[in-house]
């Protein structure tokens, strides 16, 4: 029996990675499958699942480490096209691991997201711009015969057309073809994904998200001045801290925990920063029912805020994880079913890498990601006050970017050095 395997890749802005080139697909197949209506409640439901798998994947890698950062939006959507053509035993598993999204609640939260893009006036009155880019884009084998309903799904629900290429005799070229879009995509921030495409490939599914949001008042330069930072192991480091006022952020308190909203210019996207006093302690017990909770408790008033500028980048293997989180089949040779795809030959996936970026400063927040699944065939298987609430984000803390209407949480991380 002829065996695949499925290799996923995610890479995050600022990720440099030796790559293929620029250049072009050989051609383009879309299915007459028009773009699905969306729905609020869609779309809310869809940001759950994402949440949910985002905390699940949060503790169960990256809690008790060090800095890091991954993008639950961009991870379930990139599994849940590779779900749009499995089956059986297979599609129960992702669709327990994946907390049930459907394609149709996908589908209202991507077509939600990508309307958050515009102009819009901040604190000063002055017209800034907000970008927020989602995309998704397959590249199969030119002579592959992938299933209709699979293609009618991609349009239909992730708004894609299969691109063409020719994994077998110019692997080089559609290399290149996948770098080109995924550059083009995150405004040169990823401009090579890939390392190379091995000849056996037949099909990688790419999805593509950039962000660029400034604060709603961003914060002063000049006010920025080095200050301690205490490290879980209670050492101290000297880091830049900004401070300032806001008069529109939201705060909340719970036992052992402080939190901060800070709104980006629009008012439809959010930093939410919440301040453990024992992060460890804190991380067990964080899912999505508690980021509810906690999202449900901000009260909109004036916060007096002062917090690191800070990167982060991660880059990991996540396939290990994703099978002990209980989808196993997917990553079996002998057990995985993807004939949604295409039944000339069987897929599997064997690795899913994943790597993120995010830079915070006192402008605001430029993040990117790009998600690339290949699969092929093996031979073998301002002044503080003392009336208002005070954030001193100089301990390890936990940040999400989030979709404020929906609570999706575009990116999710811990910060416990700022100085590395």
């Amino acid at each position: 029996m002829k065996r695949v395997h499925c290799l996923a890749a995610l890479v995050m802005v600022g990720a440099i990675v030796s790559g293929c080139g620029q250049t072009g697909a050989v051609g383009l197949v879309q299915s007459a499958a028009t773009r699905a209506p969306a729905s609020d409640t869609a779309a809310t439901q869809a940001a759950w699942s994402i949440n949910a798998f985002g905390f699940d994947y949060y503790k169960a890698a990256l809690a008790s480490g060090g800095n890091s950062i991954v993008s639950p939006a961009s991870i379930v959507l990139a599994l849940s096209m590779a779900r749009a053509g499995a089956a059986g035993d297979t599609a129960k598993q992702m669709d327990t691991v994946l907390h049930s999204p459907v394609a149709g609640d996908l589908n209202s939260l991507d077509q939600a997201l990508a309307g958050l893009s515009g102009t819009f006036k901040d604190s000063h009155d002055n017209d800034v711009p907000v970008a927020l880019h989602i995309a998704n884009a397959p590249f199969a084998q030119k002579d592959l015969a992938i299933a209709q309903p699979f293609l009618d799904t991609l349009a239909s629900e992730y708004g894609a057309g299969l691109r063409l290429v020719d994994f077998k005799n110019d692997s080089t070229t559609a290399c290149n073809a996948i770098d080109s879009w995924v550059s083009d995509q995150t405004q040169g921030r990823i401009p090579r994904l890939l390392d190379s495409v091995d000849p056996l490939t037949r099909l990688v599914l790419v999805n593509a998200i950039y962000m660029k949001a400034p604060w709603l008042s961003q914060f002063d330069k000049d006010s920025t001045s080095p200050a301690d930072f205490t490290r879980s192991d209670g050492s101290k480091v000297r880091v830049p801290m900004m401070s300032q006022t806001l008069q529109k952020a939201a705060y909340s308190v719970g036992v052992g925990w402080q939190a901060v909203q800070i709104p980006y210019v629009g008012g439809s996207l959010a930093m939410t920063i919440v301040v453990p006093e024992n992060l460890a302690a804190f991380e067990a017990k964080l899912d999505a029912v508690q980021f509810t909770q906690i999202a449900n408790l901000l009260g909109q008033t004036p916060v007096y805020v002062t917090m690191p500028t800070f990167k982060v980048e991660t880059k990991s293997d996540l396939a290990g994880v994703i099978s002990k989180m209980g989808m196993p089949l997917a990553f079996d040779d002998n057990k995985a079913d993807f004939s949604g795809i295409t039944t000339q030959e069987k897929l599997y996936i064997t690795k899913v890498i994943h790597e993120a970026n995010i830079t915070v400063d006192e402008t605001g927040t430029e993040a990117t990601a790009a998600t690339a699944v290949q699969i092929g065939p093996m031979a073998i298987p301002g002044g503080k006050t003392q009336s208002i609430p005070t954030v001193t984000v100089d301990r390890p803390f936990i940040f999400m970017v989030t979709d404020t209407k929906s609570g999706a949480i575009l990116f999710l991380g811990r910060v416990v050095d700022p100085s590395v």
